[in-house]
C-alpha cells in the first residue's frame, strides 16, 4: 500500500488500485478537489483493498492537515451526475463521525460490491479523523449515484481543505480541534 496527498494540488492522480470502480471512484475524489493523489494497492480480497485504500488516504489527509490550522474546516456541495443528485457535507474537526447513504439497489456497482461504496467512505472519516455526511437525494443508475456522492465530497473536501487568511489559528471558538 502507497498513498500520497498533495493538498495543494491541481486534482492530479495516479492510481494502481483494483476493482476498477474504486479506482474511477478515487481518480474521480482527487480531479474535482484539486487534492494530488497517488495511490498504488494490492491485497488478497477487494474488501481489504478497499478498506486499507480508505483507511490510509484517510491517515494520509490527517497528517497533510496537520494542526489544521488556518483552513476553513467546512465544506458542503450538491453534485450531480446524470439522473442522481448527491449531496456532502464535511468537518474537518478532528473527530470521526459518518452518516452515508447512497441509495444503491443493485448487490454490485461495476466491480465493486455496493456495501463496500459505503465502507471505504465511513473508514475514510474515520482514519481521517473528519465529520462526514453523504447522501443520494435520488437516482436511478447505482453508478452514477455512487459517482455523484464521490463528486460532492470531493467538492466539500475542496472548501474545508483550503486556506483563509482571515483564520487566526484553528476555526474553533474551543481554540482547539
Amino acid at each position: 500500500m502507497e498513498v500520497e496527498v498533495d493538498l495543494d494540488g491541481a486534482g492530479n492522480y495516479e492510481v494502481d488500485v483494483k476493482p476498477s470502480f474504486l479506482k474511477h471512484m478515487l481518480e474521480t475524489l482527487s480531479k474535482h478537489s484539486l487534492i494530488d493523489l497517488k495511490v498504488k494497492a494490492q491485497g488478497d480480497l477487494a474488501h481489504h483493498v478497499v478498506e486499507d485504500v480508505a483507511l490510509t488516504i484517510g491517515k494520509a489527509l490527517d497528517e497533510a492537515l496537520g494542526t489544521r490550522e488556518g483552513i476553513a474546516r467546512f465544506g458542503f456541495a450538491y453534485a450531480p451526475m446524470d439522473d442522481a443528485l448527491a449531496r456532502a457535507a464535511v468537518d474537518l474537526s478532528g473527530r470521526s463521525f459518518a452518516v452515508v447513504n447512497l441509495k444503491i439497489k443493485s448487490p454490485q456497482v461495476e466491480d465493486l460490491r455496493a456495501e463496500d461504496a459505503a465502507h471505504f467512505l465511513r473508514s475514510f472519516s474515520d482514519a481521517g479523523r473528519l465529520n462526514l455526511h453523504v447522501k443520494v437525494l435520488y437516482g436511478v443508475d447505482d453508478h452514477h449515484k455512487v459517482e455523484a456522492a464521490f463528486k460532492s465530497l470531493a467538492l466539500a473536501l475542496r472548501q474545508a481543505v483550503s486556506l483563509d487568511q482571515r483564520i487566526k489559528g484553528v476555526a474553533s471558538v474551543k481554540g482547539s480541534l
